[in-house]
């Protein structure tokens, strides 16, 4: 009996996945417009739980990284999920300390050990750390030519990062991954990479649970008939990014994706743009040099 329920939920995820659209990125990759953020998930358990729950309910875009010590618990998850790979989207990131040059291809090579596959869709830089990351980019580059990271990005990059990517590598970044919610637009940067054709990946676009009582927010969710939760998912997307919204729970792991059903109206959008106040939640790389 569980077996046949087992098959139901993956038949039933394969419907849901059909209606949630695709980006395309600079390489003419495409990447979900959604996806299960995994970071701080690092119980074996839960988070191989909430893989199997984001599965059933119709994502396949994950999120890890090399820094969330839950690579090999994705892997695990995945792998008796029942989804072919090929219908999967997987992201690492390589951690700062592996930056270094001799460093950067053993790493890859065990996380791709730890996600039990012989590539990733998507591989990042997590942070532009000074010292490493032009020489990282080079290897990066190797990594994307190998065909065992299908594109490969930057996380926590600022403009000025990002001008120097662009002015020095050989392959641009389909990705930039950065912290973006409604409390922290970043329009300039949003614009930026929008311009270069980089893909904005928004992580923490819940705002880590702040702010979920704002009565902006509160308004339009109640118009809408959806929670503030869902409204500040619908803004990333109304914005043309990639949101990562992280949940353990299968009941919010649910929620977070249903949001294809309805759109934020201009006025909605015009509210909550006043709501912006360079409200940080995690790293500030504004000032790395």
């Amino acid at each position: 009996m569980n077996d046949e329920n087992n098959k139901q939920d993956i038949i039933m995820s394969e419907q849901e996945f059909m209606n949630i659209p695709n980006l395309k990125m600079n390489n003419e990759q495409k990447i979900p417009q959604v996806g299960l953020g995994l970071w701080m998930n690092k119980d074996g358990e839960a988070c191989r739980q909430s893989v199997k729950f984001a599965l059933e309910a119709g994502y396949r875009h994950f999120d890890s990284a090399q820094a969330y010590d839950n690579e090999q618990f994705l892997g695990e998850a995945i792998k008796k999920g029942g989804v072919p790979r090929e219908e999967l989207f997987i992201t690492t990131k390589i951690l700062n300390d592996n930056q270094w040059w001799n460093d950067i291809i053993p790493s890859f090579e065990k996380s791709l050990e730890n996600l039990q596959t012989d590539y990733v869709d998507l591989l990042l830089l997590h942070f532009p750390v000074t010292e490493t990351r032009r020489p990282a980019w080079r290897r990066m580059e190797e990594i994307y030519k190998s065909g065992r990271a299908k594109s490969i990005g930057v996380s926590n990059y600022m403009i000025h990062h990002l001008e120097e990517l662009l002015k020095e590598g050989d392959i641009k970044p389909a990705v930039n991954q950065v912290e973006l919610h409604v409390f922290l637009q970043q329009p300039e940067l949003v614009k930026f990479c929008q311009k270069n054709d980089i893909v904005v990946e928004a992580y923490s676009p819940l705002a880590h649970g702040n702010g979920m009582d704002d009565p902006v927010l509160a308004s339009i969710a109640k118009k809408h008939g959806k929670s503030t939760a869902q409204i500040m998912i619908r803004w990333c997307i109304e914005m043309g990014t990639v949101p990562l919204p992280k949940s353990t729970h299968q009941g919010r792991i649910k929620e977070n994706i249903d949001i294809f059903n309805f759109k934020l109206d201009k006025q909605d959008m015009a509210d909550i743009a006043k709501l912006d106040r360079d409200f940080r939640t995690c790293w500030d790389p504004t000032h790395v040099p």
